[in-house]
């Protein structure tokens, strides 16, 4: 049973690691496509959140936001695979943050194309979210094994 547990979350992680080795391929010396890609959308996600809160996000450099990611898929994925739910939680805050941000369907109109195609994708990691919750959430239910108390050598006078 333990090795089917290992083989899932292999299987698991690897649209994870697949990501961040794609990612980390064509980075070069800008970030790469990712962050070409990632700049625009960026943009409008920082409007949203300055006019609905009135915070206004820093500047940052695209590459570093594209190695930070490849980072957390990649540490998060390593420790997810041996079962800590320290990964999990890795893997959760990325998918936390960049789902809304790279799958941005609010942006377009409900009968357009492209509303259609984020809106799958961003269901399609909204499933990855609940996987990693059903995840952590079975870990922490399980009960943790007592200690074996040893019984008291006795004594011989």
């Amino acid at each position: 049973m333990a090795f089917v547990s290992f083989l899932g979350r292999v299987l698991f992680v690897s649209v994870f690691v697949l990501s961040a080795y794609q990612e980390f391929n064509e980075f070069g010396v800008d970030g790469g496509p990712a962050a070409k890609q990632l700049r625009p959308k960026f943009n409008v996600f920082s409007k949203h959140v300055a006019t609905q809160t009135g915070f206004q996000l820093p500047h940052v450099e695209m590459k570093h936001l594209i190695l930070g990611a490849i980072i957390m898929k990649g540490v998060g994925s390593l420790l997810f695979v041996f079962g800590s739910s320290f990964g999990a939680f890795l893997l959760l805050l990325h998918q936390a943050i960049s789902a809304p941000i790279l799958y941005d369907f609010y942006n377009y109109d409900a009968d357009k194309k492209e509303f259609a195609q984020l809106f799958v994708k961003f269901t399609q990691n909204l499933a990855l979210l609940g996987a990693l919750l059903f995840f952590i959430g079975m870990k922490n239910s399980m009960p943790r094994r007592p200690a074996k108390k040893r019984a008291p050598k006795a004594k011989t006078n």
